[in-house]
């Protein structure tokens, strides 16, 4: 058991599931804030009638979807401040050894 803690604990194994399971569960929550509350007030700030999600170019022939690209970007920025401060607050950062 002392081997397979410490091959945890060397390789960061710890630190990538942490990653995956708060990514998997703060999604559906984040997704609803980004696409719910921030694009919708960021669409009435830049002018696109508070849907952001909807707002694009026109270049010739082709759309450009930059709401839709904003708001990924939002969700994306969301997510990582997520994971990143609730690793600080459980202290998980600190269960990883550092190799020498």
């Amino acid at each position: 058991m002392k081997g397979f803690i410490d091959f945890i604990r060397e390789q960061g194994v710890v630190g990538l599931a942490v990653g995956f399971i708060l990514g998997g569960a703060v999604s559906g929550v984040v997704a609803s804030l980004v696409d719910n509350i921030i694009n919708p007030l960021l669409g009435i700030i830049l002018g696109a009638a508070g849907d952001l999600q909807n707002s694009y170019a026109m270049v010739g022939s082709a759309k450009i979807m930059w709401g839709s690209f904003i708001g990924t970007c939002i969700n994306f920025l969301v997510i990582a401040l997520v994971v990143y401060y609730g690793v600080k607050a459980i202290g998980l950062d600190k269960l990883d050894k550092k190799k020498e």
